[in-house]
């Protein structure tokens, strides 16, 4: 009980409900504008770049679980392409450029799970597109235990190994597996993983630490970036290697930028 109830105290003492009642979001209204952490795609033309980001779901669920999508260009191009998964709407539920490539999701901001910038990024871009082609869902949607947008990301990681992904503990749905293969690469793949449907199983590899899925809800230990992993919170601890760098990027080219 303690190892449910704590992390779902730690999210609410870093989000309390308060705030969220003076906002009054509704679907309608959210705000879903730029957020700023991805590099301006014209500013950066002749640069290639994936990332990989998630927000909090709207709404209560935000206590429980993230969105996240990818992103990425080519040298010479001025706009990113965005895949993400998104069940409403009926049909094919991979959903190309459906929002702004950074934008708010329904009022949260997104974090930086994935950056990769330069040649690095300019050879990951065929296998991306190639692992969107390839999910073997692409007619199904399962808020829980899956298949849904994390189940779809993970999918990415898997076939992608380059992206070195590492999924939050909260990302529900990333350990989804049918029944008929249970066991496989971890989502950043580069480890293990063995899983009945989303809600039972392990994972254990560079990226993921020791991982242990109860009813869909993750429980581990980063031992790469010393951090817990917990249902609710994601992480605990260091941040990931992704998301400092993004920080560190953003910080450089603000300190660089020219005065007006």
């Amino acid at each position: 009980m303690a190892a449910l109830v704590l992390p779902f105290g730690i999210s609410l003492a870093e989000n309390p409900p308060g705030e969220k009642e003076q906002q009054r979001y509704t679907w309608r209204n959210a705000p879903r504008h730029s957020s700023g952490v991805a590099p301006d795609p014209a500013a950066h033309a002749d640069q290639a770049v994936v990332m990989v980001m998630a927000a909090d779901t709207f709404g209560w669920r935000g206590y429980f679980a993230v969105h996240p999508w990818i992103i990425y260009k080519r040298p010479g191009e001025t706009s990113y392409t965005r895949y993400d998964v998104v069940g409403w709407g009926g049909g094919n539920v991979i959903r190309r450029n459906y929002a702004i490539y950074d934008g708010l999701w329904f009022g949260s901001k997104p974090k930086v799970m994935v950056d990769h910038r330069g040649e690095d990024a300019e050879a990951l871009i065929d296998q991306v597109e190639a692992a969107v082609k390839s999910y073997p869902f692409p007619r199904e949607y399962r808020s829980y235990p899956g298949p849904n947008s994390n189940t779809f990301i993970a999918h990415i990681g898997r076939e992608v190994p380059g992206l070195n992904l590492d999924m939050p503990a909260n990302a529900i749905g990333k350990d989804y597996r049918p029944i008929s293969n249970p066991v496989g690469l971890s989502s950043s793949g580069q480890g293990i993983q063995a899983n009945l449907l989303g809600v039972f199983g392990f994972s254990l590899g560079l990226e993921e630490g020791i991982e242990l899925n109860l009813l869909g809800l993750n429980f581990g230990i980063d031992f790469n970036r010393p951090a817990l992993r917990l249902p609710s919170v994601g992480r605990l601890g260091m941040d990931s290697v992704a998301a400092e760098k993004a920080d560190q990027v953003k910080a450089d080219e603000v300190a660089f930028e020219p005065n007006s």
